[in-house]
């Protein structure tokens, strides 16, 4: 039995590469409808939110009432589905990592139904939440849908997943390359040829189905933008220190604020409803900080807005993601730290200006800068967040800035040992469901692992027989460029090989880990060299 589950495992991973394209392409193009539907459906919501409130300011007390209430029915329903179907609480983003690492499972067919209609309700009503999140997951359960019908193992679900969650951001965002590096560089956490081409399909499917209903631009129009002169790129490597020290603060409050609401409320149903009568006030005094952020954004660019209220928008706005994101309601942080990011930025720019006589138009670059800087410094996704924010601002002219702000804000992360987001989300979540029948911890099937050998690693120069392997870890393959070899006793590993391993789908979780370990700059045991 084991010998033929080997069989399958390695014969469906085979066969994924062959039919691949087909299986991207169906993936982009259902993930790329239905986040299209998504967007205009949160767009439509955001439209008669501003409606309700110039009704409240005509028509007074009663309406401003209803309104409330509203909200508090609203915030009900929502707590109901987090209870209902705890995986599409929050982002999504952390669930799939989750799944793809073989730690938690997911019912498809829920997760599309109760995130995209939880996800409408939570924007819609003005939490300070990002569509970008929902799109993923609702992208990923297409992929594990796909994978369900046409009745596909594991190995190649997991791949088909992944199509899927690219092809959701790249239609959130108009973004096809970030999606396609987003999987990569995120969830799979490396550049496998496997998954490479099939991503890319996918995301490049749902950009286009996209861009045919939302038009050829960027999600930001950020128009007349000078390029920065070199000599201001100090200050650039300024800004990337601040952002980064942010980005620490961001991920922190985070975390905090979620203990904060499974401390003080018990019952899930309730949670939302504090976020919602907090966004109800808002509307009336800061509507800008309400939903993901972008005509705030495009507000900023234009400069029509003030140092002072700079200041109290980023405080309002970043309080308000972090009750929003606590309560657990569905709705990812994408747009909202972007919006802190731009504020930053502008806040930046606009002292800059009076300091060293900055001339203004430059403000808009670094409006752009700060949001790089801010994905990199809680993400910890550096190439994704410079191509993110290039493909959002339509200007590749930036790319170098934008990498330097990335990669500074990267590192300072690094030297206060930050950990990535998501990853923080995921482990917390996995803590909480031990004993959850999510948690992948009876499967029997047979899964592959693809493992990148970087240089100077331990594997690094090693022959297969000289590494003391893990019991339940047995080496099938080692991809090497476009050649497949056949693993012996005395075949050499080199770095920028692909080691392809099988594993019992209940093991694989610590292999892998152990794997990575292995491949990188880190001996057998995971400590570094």
């Amino acid at each position: 039995m084991k010998q033929s589950n080997t069989y399958v495992a390695l014969n469906d991973w085979k066969n994924f590469k062959r039919r691949g394209i087909v299986e991207g392409i169906a993936a982009g193009i259902l993930a790329g409808l239905l986040t299209v539907q998504y967007r205009y459906l949160l767009e439509k919501a955001e439209l008669l939110r501003q409606q309700i409130y110039i009704l409240i300011g005509k028509n007074g007390f009663i309406t401003g009432l209803l309104w409330f209430a509203v909200l508090i029915i609203i915030g009900y329903a929502l707590g109901i589905i987090a209870k209902k179907e705890p995986m599409v609480s929050g982002s999504g983003i952390p669930q799939v990592k989750g799944i793809l690492s073989g730690r938690m499972r997911m019912n498809w067919i829920s997760v599309i139904l109760y995130k995209f209609v939880g996800g409408v309700l939570a924007l819609g009503a003005g939490l300070s939440l990002g569509r970008e999140g929902p799109s993923v997951q609702i992208g990923s359960a297409v992929g594990q849908g796909i994978s369900r019908i046409m009745k596909r193992s594991k190995v190649e679900e997991k791949y088909l997943i992944t199509c899927g969650a690219s092809a959701g951001l790249a239609a959130a965002f108009n973004a096809p390359l970030a999606g396609v590096i987003f999987a990569l560089e995120e969830l799979h956490k490396n550049f496998s040829p496997v998954v490479l081409v099939p991503t890319m399909i996918s995301s490049l499917v749902s950009a286009f189905l996209s861009q045919r209903f939302f038009g050829q631009k960027p999600i930001f129009n950020i128009t007349g933008i000078t390029i920065l002169s070199h000599r201001y790129y100090l200050y650039i490597i300024i800004l990337g220190i601040i952002t980064g020290l942010f980005g620490l603060l961001f991920n922190s409050m985070l975390l905090k604020t979620q203990e904060l609401f499974k401390k003080s409320i018990t019952k899930q149903e309730l949670k939302p409803v504090i976020p919602l009568l907090l966004a109800g006030v808002l509307g009336f005094y800061l509507p800008q900080v309400l939903g993901g952020g972008s005509p705030l954004i495009d507000s900023m660019v234009n400069g029509d807005i003030t140092l002072r209220l700079v200041i109290a928008l980023f405080v309002a706005k970043f309080l308000f993601t972090m009750v929003s994101y606590g309560s657990g309601v569905p709705g990812g942080i994408f747009l909202p730290l972007l919006v802190l990011g731009a504020l930053t930025g502008n806040f930046f720019g606009m002292v800059l200006t009076n300091l060293i006589d900055l001339d203004p138009i430059y403000i808009k670059n670094f409006i752009i800068l700060a949001m790089a800087g801010f994905f990199s410094a809680i993400v910890k996704a550096p190439i994704t967040g410079s191509i993110l924010i290039t493909e959002m601002t339509g200007n590749f002219n930036h790319l170098l800035s934008i990498s330097l702000i990335s990669l500074t804000s990267y590192l300072v992360t690094e030297i206060f040992n930050g950990e990535p987001i998501y990853d923080s989300l995921l482990e917390r979540a996995l803590s909480r469901r031990k004993k959850d029948k999510a948690v992948s911890i009876l499967a029997k099937e047979k899964i592959i692992l693809e493992v990148p050998i970087a240089v100077g690693s331990y594997l690094d120069g090693k022959k297969i027989k000289n590494v003391k392997w893990d019991s339940g870890c047995l080496i099938v393959g080692i991809m090497r460029g476009g050649e497949e070899i056949i693993p012996k006793g005395e075949t050499t590993i080199l770095p920028g090989d692909y080691l392809v391993a099988l594993a019992d789908e209940c093991e694989a979780p610590a292999l892998r880990e152990k794997l990575i370990n292995m491949a990188k700059n880190l001996d057998e045991t995971g400590t570094s060299l």
